[in-house]
């Protein structure tokens, strides 16, 4: 919303979402032309893709300059389509200003050679590829902030490197034969996957993994096992993904077989977004996310009312702003207590528009004006109504939002967090607002959601509405503590009896705990747990399978403590320094602030 600075009270009243007090500015003259659905060429009819053609790459053409370092040693197979994966990687950095540096040297693997390259790509590598020392200084690299891109035979290398594995998600077990399969896209936000439709036809050869990364990493696409033969996933089969790891980034696809793959352009613009984003030119929320209910999923608008004037076109599963000043609102819901609501939106210019909840059931727009909040989406505006901010009453951390926003033209996610009368939000999975409601009048656990179509010339669109409740699915995030450092699995290793620990709060999978409301606290699958069920001051606190006893019931008390019932006594950081790497452990409960933790 954009207007003059009036009263609060004349704020609330004229504009939170009419945005009155000013007639609205005309929207900047760029407009994104909409792309046409077409099959990507690529060599023969197996390699056809029913995605639409990709969105023009003027955003990524003007990315500022950086070198990606493209890898590509064998210690076992070597693919034949190595040569033509190479070609395309250059390809694409002449038309999108970043250099390549091709090798099959591990000796490249040093500190000071890593530190001139935005990103390392690891072109169907296979077998152990480096030695010790090389392998300290690509873990060193990543941990400073260096990003990581998988292609296809890049889980089939490093088996015995438990941080490799770890940053690529998950490694090879077995393939059936190149074939034709579907590729379900379920995130249409992402640079790499934003191109696409909601189901890529491709011809390849479909990994099987050792594990499921769905628990450590943001699946952006997975193979419908239906489409094809020889998946063994147990039908959810990740194909394409990316985690914050350790520090740094880390996308990776399944794709790339083929010699045919770098030939097909749907498949080049799905490398070119993961190397975007791996070497930070473009932003995404790659959290891990679970448990979330669709609340528009791009088939219909079934559930949702238009309140006042204007409306919201539906085409290619996206929502698109249009006429105005209203509000589309999703009256199937009412939703009530803690809750999680992620959506995708994207602006074609300086557009407008907002998000709104917490407010009653109503065909008035006004009813969200003065019952609700507004979270405003607007490229330039006064700090309180711009994007991020709680519209009048808050404005964002707007150092974080810059650092975490996409320009206009590519997509972005919000991730609306209501925590009793808490609203936290995140832009692309970085925290960059938190609001408390203090007006008794107002309450952020009942109410509504809607979407706000501003007027003409504002051109706001919406993707992947969904929502996650404590009720249901439980809360997820970020159980911080002393120092502000959050819970973390060592190493973001899941096997029974890894340790929990303190460490600088990176976003990772290591660090989402869920809290859904049985008692337990969990992460990556299982369940913080009190070693052998002790009692005993600095008894090991660890991760372990679920398994229903006391030692994994754990119990938040308001004075900010997390005990457990079974022992009295409560989860402690050991010592008095707090670094990252404190131990966690059990200890007699008391004041001190190694007590104090913040749930998610």
């Amino acid at each position: 919303m954009r207007r003059h600075l009036i009263t609060r009270a004349g704020a609330l009243l004229a504009g939170l979402l009419l945005c009155a007090g000013t007639a609205p500015t005309a929207a900047s003259a760029y407009r994104e032309a909409a792309p046409a659905a077409q099959d990507s060429a690529s060599a023969g009819p197996r390699t056809a893709s029913s995605a639409a053609a990709p969105l023009p790459d003027a955003r990524a053409a003007a990315d500022p300059a950086y070198r990606v370092l493209a890898f590509s040693k064998t210690a076992g197979f070597r693919h034949s389509s190595i040569d033509d994966g190479l070609a395309a990687l250059r390809e694409l950095g002449a038309a999108h200003n970043f250099t390549v540096d091709a090798t099959e040297d591990a000796t490249a693997f040093t500190a000071a050679n890593l530190g001139r390259y935005g990103a390392v790509v690891f072109l169907s590598t296979t077998g152990d590829v480096l030695n010790g020392t090389q392998q300290t200084a690509f873990e060193q690299y990543i941990r400073g902030g260096g990003g990581y891109v998988g292609i296809h035979a890049a889980a089939d290398t490093e088996y015995d490197w438990p941080f490799y594995a770890g940053l690529a998600g998950a490694l090879f077990h077995s393939h059936p034969h190149n074939q034709t399969a579907t590729v379900r896209v379920e995130d249409r936000a992402h640079d790499a996957t934003a191109h696409l439709g909601g189901a890529w036809q491709r011809f390849d050869e479909w990994y099987n993994y050792r594990s499921n990364p769905r628990t450590t990493a943001h699946v952006l696409a997975s193979l419908d096992e239906g489409s094809y033969t020889g998946g063994n996933m147990s039908g959810d089969h990740p194909i394409a993904w990316c985690k914050d790891y350790e520090g740094g980034r880390a996308f990776y696809t399944g794709g790339g077989h083929t010699d045919e793959s770098y030939t097909e352009p749907a498949f080049r613009r799905h490398l070119l977004g993961g190397i975007r984003w791996a070497a930070g030119t473009t932003k995404a929320d790659c959290r891990p996310e679970t448990g979330y209910t669709a609340l528009f999923d791009g088939s219909g608008t079934a559930g949702w009312e238009q309140a006042g004037p204007g409306s919201f076109s539906l085409a290619d599963g996206t929502l698109t702003s249009q006429g105005g000043l209203g509000m589309l609102w999703h009256s199937a819901r009412e939703v009530t207590g803690d809750y999680s609501l992620k959506l995708d939106w994207r602006m074609d210019g300086d557009d407008n528009s907002g998000v709104f909840v917490g407010f009653p059931a109503s065909s008035d727009p006004w009813s969200a004006v003065n019952n609700g909040y507004e979270i405003q989406i607007d490229a330039t505006d006064a700090a309180d109504r711009t994007t991020g901010a709680v519209y009048g009453f808050q404005s964002a951390d707007v150092t974080a939002r810059d650092a975490a926003l996409n320009p206009p033209g590519e997509w972005n996610t919000y991730e609306i967090r209501v925590t009793g009368e808490r609203l936290e939000v995140f832009l692309n999975g970085r925290k960059i607002n938190d609001f408390t409601n203090t007006d008794p009048a107002r309450s952020l656990r009942q109410g509504h959601i809607g979407l706000q179509n501003h007027g003409d010339g504002d051109q706001v669109s919406f993707r992947n509405i969904r929502l996650a409740t404590s009720d249901t699915d439980g809360r997820t995030g970020e159980l911080t503590g002393v120092n502000g450092k959050c819970l973390d699995v060592a190493a973001g290793a899941t096997a029974d009896g890894t340790q929990v620990q303190l460490w600088t709060c990176n976003g990772s999978g290591a660090q989402q705990w869920t809290v859904p409301g049985d008692g337990t606290v969990r992460a990556l699958g299982k369940c913080l747990d009190v070693s052998g069920g002790g009692s005993a001051d600095g008894t090991r606190i660890q991760l372990w399978t679920c398994n229903g006893t006391g030692a994994q019931t754990w119990s938040a008390q308001p004075d900010g403590s997390v005990r457990n019932p079974q022992s009295g006594k409560c989860l402690d950081a050991e010592g008095g320094t707090w670094n990252d790497g404190t131990r966690v452990h059990l200890w007699t409960c008391h004041t001190g602030p190694n007590q104090k933790w913040n749930l998610p």
